[in-house]
């Protein structure tokens, strides 16, 4: 085993890596940008190297620099997490130029699989199946190979990973805009704006192999794990085992993915995916998507039931010890279920929330996080706060326990998915295990009105604030002679209370005071108030009245100011001086946090000033346009 590793990654994987180098007493040090030099990895690593600078591409995407950073404290491997410089061939290269152990694949395996076409290519060779699909250089020959395929369709970046550049393309006419923001993003996130086209599988579930391989000829699985609920092509609830899967499915799925790292000369642990569609003549029909060469987030579902350590088993195999288990001697016991808890505002387009963390609880669930209460999230990488994973004897048993932990989980300090988690897991369709890949982005909108509290907790809530402004109130009556009108945040934005005497009033919509009177309410030190609903707690806070007037919506002066939401880089800017646009017309894109967001015109009017160009990053608040 090494005697000291540097883990180059950051977040709730560089603390996941570094408490099991410590566990098995290996020197752990971690890289760390300006913004993570106080984070709780650095806090937990033996060391610190400072990378000097704020962004990923000034620091953890510095090849260069990690490198040296590993040097210089007598390293002998990388762990490079995932994300990142995971799946580098460059990177690998130069750590055995430098003569560190890379602890993933080899250099040429991720070379022929970080090529989704040659991975394709591959898989057909050795009788995986795959969708029918096809590449092209230009744009011309991109629509040709669409027109070949056939719509709807998947645009597909033939470099790099993680959902960036994938795109549904439901007609010819969708085709040109969707080849050039996808080229546009992956350009940016890998340097490499190469596409593919694949067929579309509708009503698909995201299923992924977990292998695991050595240096010796060994390889094994370790289950399947089912991704299908997903937004934008990012992955939100994972679990083990699938519940679309039967042991038949299972066995040829299993086989396909190991009969696929063998012809690569896989070594390592990596996933391979699979869409899995409805069924046909008795059977479900596969296909395969493309192989994760590193470490996945949701491994965490993966030890829960099989009682390994991933990233343990990562460090012997890098060192070149043989696996110590064939796949007999591998037992796979209970259902587990991982949930991503992003910092992000459901309720606003899923806009980052970058802010400090006041609470971070969720007891009776394995917490895998980056973070602890007071530290900040910052706004210059992905939104993963932490990942909630729940352990039972099978499924339903599991769902139940994890509607308990989500319901007294507690983020609290920035906007969080925690909410939207909650009405996941109540909604029946998602309990009968039908969630498809499809499925999330097409019941948003009625998800994201579950997941707001009733009406009747808003009014609890009210009354407890006014009982502690208005003497002799005490709860126990509405206020009178005249209406009271409170705003709350329940997480999902401000919304009006009123109260009189017998009946109160939420966004307009009447409360029965019984219902709100029967509703748990807690004050708690920071101000806020907790209330109890059927799919979890809600902590609402007491905030001014939004401004309403036109003045205040479009600053100050006649010119409407149209500034960033959250820090990224210019991605797109679509108007120029002088132009008219139309109220909702996209104005710039900006791609922050591995995503794309477009900010549109807030009415009509004529551009008077564009202050932004393409590439250039900017801080949130930032000024990108101005409209009369």
């Amino acid at each position: 085993m090494f005697d000291a590793v540097l883990v180059a990654n950051r977040g709730e994987i560089a603390v996941r890596i570094i408490r099991t180098l410590r566990t098995l007493g290996v020197r752990a040090v971690l890289a760390a940008s300006v913004p993570d030099r106080r984070s709780l990895a650095a806090r937990l690593a033996d060391e610190v190297v400072l990378l000097e600078g704020h962004t990923a591409a000034e620091t953890y995407l510095d090849i260069e620099a990690v490198v040296a950073a590993a040097k210089a404290t007598g390293c002998e491997a990388v762990h490079p997490g995932y994300g990142l410089l995971s799946e580098r061939p460059d990177f690998a290269h130069a750590c055995a130029g430098a003569g560190l152990v890379f602890i993933g694949p080899s250099t040429e395996t991720l070379t022929l699989l970080g090529d989704k076409v040659a991975a394709r290519d591959l898989a057909v060779a050795n009788d995986v199946p795959v969708a029918p699909g096809a590449s092209g250089t230009t744009d011309a020959e991109l629509a040709e190979a669409a027109r070949e395929v056939g719509f709807p369709l998947m645009l597909k970046a033939r470099g790099g990973g993680g959902g960036l550049g994938m795109r549904v393309v439901a007609t010819p006419d969708d085709l040109a805009p969707a080849i050039e923001a996808a080229r546009r993003q992956t350009a940016a996130a890998f340097g490499d704006d190469r596409l593919f086209v694949e067929r579309y599988v509708e009503n698909a579930h995201h299923v992924e192999v977990q292998v695991l391989a050595d240096a010796h000829g060994n390889a094994v699985h370790l289950g399947e794990r089912d991704c299908s609920v997903q937004r934008r092509h990012q992955k939100l609830v994972e679990e083990t085992p699938s519940p679309v899967l039967d042991e038949a499915l299972r066995a040829e799925l299993t086989a396909a993915a190991l009969r696929l790292m063998r012809a690569a000369g896989y070594v390592n642990a990596g996933t391979v995916e699979f869409l899995v569609g409805e069924p046909k003549d008795g059977r479900r029909p596969f296909y395969f998507l493309e192989v994760n060469p590193r470490l996945q987030v949701e491994h965490p579902v993966t030890e829960a039931v099989t009682g390994l350590d991933l990233v343990a088993l990562q460090l012997a195999v890098a060192a070149g010890e043989p696996l110590p288990f064939a796949q007999d001697g591998i037992r796979f016991d209970g259902h587990a279920i991982e949930f991503r808890l992003n910092a992000e505002d459901p309720w606003a387009g899923f806009l980052p929330a970058a802010g400090r963390l006041t609470t971070l609880t969720a007891p009776g669930a394995r917490l895998d996080t980056g973070y602890e209460a007071g530290d900040a999230v910052p706004s210059e990488y992905d939104s993963l706060v932490a990942k909630l994973v729940v352990r039972g004897p099978v499924r339903g048993a599991t769902l139940q326990l994890a509607a308990g932990v989500l319901g007294s989980a507690s983020l609290a300090g920035l906007r969080t998915n925690l909410p939207l988690h909650r009405a996941v897991l109540a909604n029946p369709v998602f309990a009968a295990g039908e969630a498809t890949v499809q499925w999330l982005e097409r019941e948003l909108p009625a998800l994201l009105e579950a997941a707001r509290p009733h009406p009747a907790a808003l009014a609890a809530a009210a009354r407890l604030f006014a009982s502690r402004e208005e003497p002799g109130f005490a709860g126990s009556a509405w206020l009178a002679p005249g209406a009271r009108i409170l705003w709350l945040d329940d997480g999902a934005g401000p919304r009006s209370v009123s109260l009189v005497r017998d009946q109160a009033s939420v966004d307009g919509e009447s409360v029965d005071a019984g219902d709100a009177a029967s509703v748990t309410a807690r004050l708690e030190p920071d101000g806020s108030v907790v209330v109890g609903a059927p799919i979890g707690d809600f902590r609402v806070r007491l905030v001014p009245p939004p401004a309403t007037s036109a003045a205040a919506r479009a600053g100050d002066g006649p010119a409407s100011a149209i500034r960033a939401p959250l820090a990224g880089r210019v991605a797109a800017v679509n108007v120029r001086e002088g132009e008219p646009v139309a109220d909702g017309v996209v104005v710039a894109v900006l791609d922050a946090m591995k995503m794309e967001h477009a900010i549109t015109a807030p009415g009509a009017g004529t551009v008077s000033a564009v202050h932004v160009a393409p590439d250039e990053v900017v801080e949130a608040g930032a000024l990108l346009v101005e409209l009369e």
